[in-house]
């Protein structure tokens, strides 16, 4: 029987993981790999490269394309560095033994070794590649181990909060200690918002605009930032390690505030979250400001009349989020539903992604205009129909009907001085 001539694949990776660090460089795989292809004489017929690791299964694009060329029969070998290039979990090692057992890879090439389709170069390969997954499966479990560890001396493994700096020293790792500038400022954070009643939002206008107060990295404390600032223990000594594990401990650091004084604060914000954000708003999370793209929310005020009732208003304005100093006007719900039905008769009602209920409540609504109008019946669902269906539910529609109208929509809405626009 005729031989099969070999036709290489020389492959080569690196990994920006742990000890992989230490591996040869891409560039001296390859040029390692050519002198071998050189000197027996190798037929290398492609080269590929990619930066990638190799512990979770098919997750490396150009391992995968190689896989995709042995099954056209582009090449039926492969040289690369190691065993472990190729692969380090079960998934990807199965894939390559599968190919050699189907006779489309009929041979890899390393730097020290030849593996065929002999039942000992399987198993040879199998055990170097299962030898590389151990080590990671190993690797892990150890640094989980030294994380807890440093947790339970009061060490917390993580980037210092804002307000903190990590100690000048090689041996005091994860050690940390107040920021002369900074401390002081983030203690006047909590105390403005727990003994002057300052929203978070008022706090971070006064940080920004007022005192300039930037992070080690030069930058301004966003609003979200400033939430997770004000509800980070780890400013009175305790923390969370990992987040969300429900496994706390108490930090050795210097607190910059007590815990009576973060308690306060967490009062003061709940109070306020549930004054400004407890209700649900038919129009909110569906529109963003045209100015700053800062989402726009919803104030709901009350107005007493001389008769002893009393008017209920809803305003929508931008929440100003990404400019505190954003301009836009805010809009009452009764224009905004107006804006609403006025677009509904310039809207492209092929841009609606219509989901099944909303086509059957526009159905219903057909039928009872054909009853009360005399006009007979039919099935079909024209523009005409879709428009006047869009403008009762913004009218009469309940919230949840809104909401799922809205949801209809594939174009972002936005607000611009009283006005909605789509783009």
């Amino acid at each position: 029987m005729e031989e099969i001539p070999l036709k290489y694949c020389l492959y080569a990776r690196k990994s920006t993981e742990g000890d992989e660090k230490q591996a040869l460089s891409i560039d001296s795989q390859i040029k390692e790999m050519l002198q071998i292809a050189e000197r027996e004489h190798l037929n290398i017929t492609e080269i590929r490269k990619e930066s990638h690791s190799a512990k979770a299964s098919g997750t490396r694009p150009v391992f995968n394309e190689i896989l995709e060329d042995i099954d056209k029969g582009l090449f039926n070998a492969i040289i690369t560095w190691a065993p472990d290039r190729l692969s380090r979990n079960a998934g990807d090692l199965g894939q390559l033994v599968d190919r050699i057992d189907q006779k489309k890879l009929l041979g890899i090439k390393t730097f020290g070794q030849t593996f065929t389709d002999s039942p000992s170069d399987k198993f040879l390969l199998m055990i170097l590649c299962s030898q590389a997954k151990l080590e990671n499966d190993n690797k892990s479990i150890n640094v989980k181990r030294g994380l807890r560890t440093r947790c339970e001396m009061g060490l917390r493994p993580a980037v210092p909060p804002t307000g903190y700096i990590s100690k000048d020293s090689k041996t005091a790792k994860c050690e940390v200690e107040p920021d002369p500038k900074r401390a002081p400022v983030i203690k006047q954070i909590f105390e403005n918002i727990a003994y002057k009643g300052w929203s978070v939002r008022k706090t971070h206008s006064w940080l920004k605009y007022s005192i300039d107060f930037k992070t080690k990295n030069d930058k301004h404390l966003s609003i979200g930032n400033m939430f997770t600032l004000v509800r980070n223990t780890f400013y009175y000594g305790r923390f969370e390690y990992p987040r969300g594990s429900g496994n706390w401990y108490d930090g050795i650091h210097t607190p910059i505030i007590t815990k009576e004084l973060f308690d306060l604060v967490s009062d003061s914000i709940k109070k306020h979250t549930m004054k400004t954000y407890g209700k649900e708003f038919a129009f909110t999370k569906f529109i963003k400001c045209a100015y700053c793209d800062s989402g726009v929310v919803a104030d709901e005020k009350f107005k007493k009349l001389k008769s002893g009732g009393v008017n209920r208003h809803v305003y929508y304005r931008c929440c100003r989020s990404k400019d505190t100093k954003c301009m836009n006007k805010a809009i009452n719900e009764k224009d905004l539903i107006h804006e609403f039905c006025m677009l509904a008769d310039t809207l492209d009602i092929t841009k609606l992604n219509l989901n099944e209920r909303v086509t059957n409540e526009i159905k219903k609504f057909k039928q009872l205009q054909s009853m009360f109008l005399g006009i007979k019946k039919t099935s079909n669902i024209d523009d005409i129909d879709i428009r006047n269906y869009i403008k009762f539910i913004l009218e009469q529609g309940s919230m949840s009907d809104k909401r799922s109208l809205l949801n209809c929509f594939t174009n972002e809405i936005f607000l611009r001085n009283k006005k909605i626009i789509i783009f």
